[in-house]
């Protein structure tokens, strides 16, 4: 398919997962200004955000009945919601208000999770593969809402406005998602009951869970890494999830054309040995310049993993339920997607950024093993 018409096929879930990137890149840039607004440090604002992964793990639970109920406008009604709830955590002050804004900031974007990927799968099951491209979207759009993040704090704008004006421009691409017909399919439950799922989901669940929880951490913390361990300024910090968010996004693209000439073991196998070594450099940083170089190396290993385990799990459930299993399997590994910034923030805490991305090196140890299991049990 020319990428032309490949573009504006996938155009619904672009601009979802676009959105999404913005959102959270914004979020990831100004965690700086957000912890002297709160006046926290790390291990506090950890636990702070930590009613982020509950509300995202409840939203997940009912996003396909919310498919159903919503039809063709689910995915835009899921990602206007998500848009709205993140104009909140800039604009809470208080330390016992914070929470609750992260609390529905998580719902939105636990909805709109589930059924993008979902979307993705089931256009995909009519189509030529877009899922690396739709994650390549998020990852630009997480960088351009980091960059332009840290253009405005440079600027001395707080987090009450820069929350509020990148929300605005996330809602004008969740309003793109509009489509005539975007009912998902296979989100309904079988009549006879039970899952009909089977293990696919978990174990692929598992890898996206490892992938999300390193990068997703690494993220959220590299500018403070970069600004409190290394010593730097707010636009170098704001530097550091921006790079990350840049490789990952161009190494995705690439990695459309690698899953066609290799095997999905063997991406998922290198990916996960470069990730962690970006993990270490990052780790043992003695500078800005030596960390930039870690995140960029994390990001061509980690581009490849979620996007690689997701198909796997859209190829080798049962037709019927393809959509279902990529929405258990979004369940599972956003598990890592929230509780990583909050287990890093603790970590940090008590040991310091640089054991957090240690261990965020040796999880990944664990995406190849993975991998043989689903091939073994599919």
């Amino acid at each position: 398919m020319p990428i032309f018409a490949l573009l504006t096929r996938a155009r619904p879930a672009l601009a979802v997962f676009a959105a999404m990137g913005i959102l959270w890149g914004t979020f990831a840039a100004d965690l700086p200004d957000i912890k002297t607004m709160l006046g926290v440090d790390e291990s506090r604002l950890g636990l702070l955000m930590f009613l982020t992964p509950i509300a995202a793990v409840l939203s997940m639970l009912i996003a396909p009945a919310a498919g159903v109920a919503f039809g063709r406008v689910a995915l835009p009604v899921a990602s206007v919601l998500m848009c709205a709830g993140f104009v909140l955590p800039g604009q809470m002050t208080s330390v016992w208000l914070f929470p609750v804004a992260m609390l529905a900031a998580g719902a939105g974007t636990g909805l709109t999770d589930v059924l993008m990927n979902a979307r993705v799968a089931d256009l995909e099951n009519r189509g030529p593969p877009m899922m690396n491209l739709c994650h390549a979207a998020y990852s630009f759009g997480y960088a351009g809402g980091a960059v332009c993040t840290g253009i405005l704090r440079d600027n001395g704008y707080g987090p009450s406005v820069v929350f509020a004006l990148m929300a605005s421009v996330a809602l004008v691409l969740a309003l793109c998602s509009y489509e005539s017909d975007g009912r998902i399919e296979g989100l309904s439950k079988p009549s006879g009951g039970g899952s009909g799922l089977g293990l696919v989901p978990l174990i692929g669940g598992g890898m996206v869970f490892i992938a999300f929880l390193t990068e997703n951490a690494a993220e959220n913390w590299s500018a403070l890494h970069i600004e409190k361990t290394l010593g730097g300024s707010p636009a170098h910090g704001a530097m550091g999830p921006a790079i990350m968010a840049i490789t990952m996004g161009i190494s995705r693209l690439f990695g459309q054309g690698l899953a066609l000439r290799a095997s999905a073991e063997r991406l998922l196998l290198g990916g996960a040995v470069i990730s962690a070594l970006g993990a270490m450099t990052a780790a043992l940083a003695i500078s800005p310049i030596m960390a930039y170089a870690g995140f960029v190396v994390m990001g061509i290993g980690s581009s490849v993993i979620a996007p690689t385990a997701f198909s796997l799990v859209g190829q080798r459930a049962d037709p019927k339920a393809r959509a279902r299993a990529v929405a258990r399997a979004t369940l599972i590994g956003y598990f890592g997607y929230f509780f990583g910034p909050p287990m890093f923030g603790f970590i940090a805490g008590h040991a310091g950024l640089r054991f957090a991305f240690v261990l965020a090196a040796l999880m990944l140890a664990f995406i190849p093993i993975l991998s043989r299991v689903l091939r073994r049990n599919s």
